[in-house]
């Protein structure tokens, strides 16, 4: 490598350490406030304390919000990992009219801001009389997990040997049959993996949710609420931290299952 080419990677590499510091020490900081013995987040800390921690857990509200993005997460993730799989086997599988435009078209809630698509739902639930409440949640988390579900299960439905579904076919199964069991064990990591990426951006997502949520608060909407007081706010940090960290271990299993399954593919594959 040129000296020429050893500086511009060196320059994108401080580039990188710097832009990843902006977006994950502020984050980082939440857990170290989270056991400060202060209601006030600021340095220097007062001490360690682990109280907020215990009032978090004697919130009812705040377990009821919980409670209630749980089930929406669960809701949501289930319906977009099953439109996933069905729509990314669909468009790597078959051939059909314009399916780049229908592709782009399932893929468009990723270009346009949420604050939009937001709008825009609230007009159409209160059009059609359904009503605010987890149900109009749901239905909003859906339209913007769909797309992520499909971008995971796309690349896992094109990895594997379709030689594979053809021999099944070959031997007198009938397509359904052929995609339990054949289809679905090969590309299961990914699925998993889309479950519970759409499951933790349903539990965290704010905007949709801040939209289309009735009486019946999710938890993002909750902490939100409780930020106007300051001494409710330690218990809000505390339940940030307590997200993050489960958040964090969801996120690299999801990755690290992706992963596995990838490098199982290949070697069954023999590429």
């Amino acid at each position: 490598m040129t000296s020429s080419g050893q500086k511009k990677n060196r320059s994108l590499q401080v580039y990188a350490c710097i832009y990843l510091a902006f977006i994950y020490i502020p984050v980082l900081l939440l857990p170290i406030f989270s056991v400060n013995d202060s209601l006030y987040i600021a340095f220097p800390l007062k001490g360690f304390t682990l109280k907020w921690y215990e009032s978090m857990l004697t919130n009812d509200a705040m377990h009821r919000a919980l409670w209630n993005s749980i089930k929406v997460a669960l809701a949501a993730a289930t319906i977009s990992t099953v439109l996933g799989v069905f729509a990314s086997k669909a468009v790597t599988r078959y051939r059909m009219p314009g399916k780049k435009s229908v592709v782009s078209v399932i893929l468009l809630p990723l270009v346009i801001p949420e604050i939009i698509l937001g709008t825009s739902l609230l007009i159409l639930v209160n059009q059609i009389g359904l009503g605010l409440s987890l149900v109009s949640v749901v239905m909003g988390h859906v339209l913007i997990n769909v797309p992520f579900a499909m971008a995971v299960l796309i690349s896992r439905f094109e990895g594997f040997d379709q030689a594979l579904e053809e021999a099944s076919s070959d031997l007198g199964e009938g397509a359904w049959s052929t995609f339990w069991r054949v289809t679905l064990p090969l590309v299961l990591p990914g699925v998993v993996s889309s479950f519970l990426l759409c499951f933790m951006f349903s539990f965290d997502e704010f905007i949709m949710a801040f939209f289309l949520t009735g009486t019946e608060q999710t938890l993002p909407i909750f902490i939100y609420s409780q930020l106007r007081f300051a001494d409710r706010l330690p218990g809000v940090v505390a339940m940030g931290a307590a997200i993050i960290m489960v958040s964090i271990v969801v996120v690299a299993f999801a990755e690290w299952l992706r992963r596995r399954g990838s490098y199982g593919m290949a070697e069954d594959t023999g590429l």
